[in-house]
């Protein structure tokens, strides 16, 4: 005979029992996807039964903070660009992504059951599915002392956890959403070098592609699977966790090719596909300096888990590159600018502006050293792990000069192809959408030819938001002059945030 339903505070006094249980044994966010599930079914628990909790919250991955940057045309020719030669991201901070150590094997088996009870109502081993969790047996305790600090109970321990996944959910949500909008879907496929690119690649080699199935991760509008269905694939699943994707699906349907592309709206590490493996994986997915969005951290997933042996990455190499310029003017409209505002001193202002990269298209003639390789990347073999910059360099100047900045620009290529194609973000290259990244020096070089800047720089996700990005850079110069002052040997270490 069906279950009477218990009273609604017990199954809620369970859920946050079992959520924080869950949480302090390891199943960290995961399982409070699924208490947070529970209590937003709140008094449909009882009407629905256990097994009627929701078993997961989706979780999105795929993002822009950057719209209101991306917003312009390639090159920075659009309207809105008017008078700015760019901006840097802005976005919010993730929370913790959980916490270190744990009780014992036991105890998180224990967690772990219960959560799978709040997840999708089964039994645990060793007890009855309407049995109270092994932590609510325990005698509660004693009221704290007066003046003492008090104790965390599982309630207020779970409102935390709650709370650090909405903000980690409200995060993604905005990400996601700024890919909702056409607009920065129009920059990108106006975006020649880049759609172009993608095109030749796939369609100049669709022997490689005939008859194969196709995975598309993050595919906007649709673009690269039309064009991987254009050369032949069997069929092209297009993956994306914007709502775009129910555009996509109109566009794919309007352009016949409904029976080749199938579209989803899902996130990659927690999804399955109608198949078990793919034969090639196609991917745009490089943000500013190469890594900022962290979304080839989603295309190595879809390559673990789907791409069969023998297998194409397309691109599956990338690099990233450094040099310097000389950029005095924009430097002083862009920095000095606050020293005197109208008459009065906001110097106070540059030490934030400084800490930002720039996006922007720079004019090669502002090239004033040699171009060095500090990371690249086979992406058929590399791990999460390894998606950090961490690289000496040394720039010789090229002519006597200033250096005001150092640049940072990437390629991508498909070597697997028959015949390779390279798509580069160089300055001497035509403009993209992804332009350059400007890191200007708090000091002005006085450099002659053949004067080298000597230094390190690392680039990795932020601890606050895996999806920006910071970059520590030190350096040394030992030329003909540092901000006036000649025969000094500078050395020089500062922050910098990508948000």
């Amino acid at each position: 005979a069906p279950m009477a339903p218990l009273p609604t505070r017990v199954l809620l006094a369970m859920v946050v029992l079992t959520g924080a249980s869950a949480f302090i044994s390891g199943a960290g966010i995961p399982a409070l996807r699924n208490v947070h599930s529970a209590l937003q079914a709140g008094l449909s628990i009882e009407a629905h039964g256990r097994n009627g909790l929701p078993r997961t919250l989706t979780h999105q991955k795929r993002e822009d903070p950057a719209l209101r940057l991306r917003g312009g045309a390639v090159g920075g020719r659009s309207e809105s660009s008017k008078g700015s030669r760019g901006a840097s991201p802005a976005g919010k901070a993730a929370p913790p992504a959980g916490t270190k150590g744990g009780p014992s094997p036991q105890d998180q088996k224990a967690g772990a059951s219960w959560a799978s009870i709040v997840s999708n109502g089964a039994k645990p081993e060793g007890g009855e599915a309407g049995a109270a969790p092994p932590q609510a047996a325990a005698a509660p305790a004693a009221a704290p002392q007066a003046g003492s600090k008090r104790a965390k109970t599982p309630a207020t321990v779970m409102k935390a956890m709650l709370r650090a996944l909405r903000e980690k959910e409200d995060e993604d949500n905005y990400y996601f959403n700024s890919y909702s909008h056409f607009g920065i879907h129009e920059e990108m496929l106006k975006d020649e070098v880049r759609t172009y690119g993608y095109r030749d690649a796939i369609l100049k080699n669709a022997h490689l592609l005939k008859g194969k199935v196709v995975l598309d991760v993050g595919c906007g509008t649709g673009i690269l699977s039309m064009f991987a269905a254009q050369a032949g694939a069997a069929h092209v699943y297009a993956v994306d966790n914007s709502d775009m994707a129910y555009t996509a699906k109109e566009i794919v349907r309007v352009n016949g090719f409904a029976d080749k592309i199938t579209v989803i709206k899902g996130d990659i590490e927690t999804m399955e596909l109608p198949v078990d493996k793919v034969d090639v994986i196609v991917s745009e997915w490089m943000g500013y300096c190469l890594l900022y969005e962290a979304m080839l951290d989603t295309v190595l997933i879809a390559r673990d888990k789907w791409l069969a042996p023998g297998g194409i990455m397309m691109p599956d190499k990338a690099s990233l590159f450094i040099t310097a310029i000389e950029d005095a003017k924009y430097k002083n409209d862009k920095i000095h600018f606050w020293d005197d505002v109208y008459g009065f001193n906001m110097s106070f202002v540059k030490s934030s502006a400084l800490s930002e990269p720039l996006v922007d298209t720079v004019d090669p003639h502002q090239i004033c050293a040699t171009t060095e390789c500090i990371w690249e990347a086979d992406l058929m073999t590399v791990t999460k792990e390894q998606l950090v910059v961490d690289s000496p360099f040394s720039l010789r100047a090229s002519r006597n000069d200033y250096v005001h900045a150092l640049v940072a620009h990437f390629d991508v290529g498909f070597t697997m192809m028959h015949k390779p194609t390279w798509i580069s973000t160089s300055p001497r290259e035509r403009p993209t959408h992804w332009r350059q990244t400007v890191i200007y020096l708090h000091d002005e070089l006085c450099i002659n030819k053949g004067e080298e800047i000597v230094g390190h720089v690392r680039i990795s996700p932020s601890k606050k938001n895996k999806r920006h990005l910071d970059f520590k850079l030190k350096y040394s110069f030992d030329g003909e002059a540092v901000n006036g002052v000649a025969g000094v040997k500078h050395n020089a270490s500062h922050f910098y945030q990508m948000r």
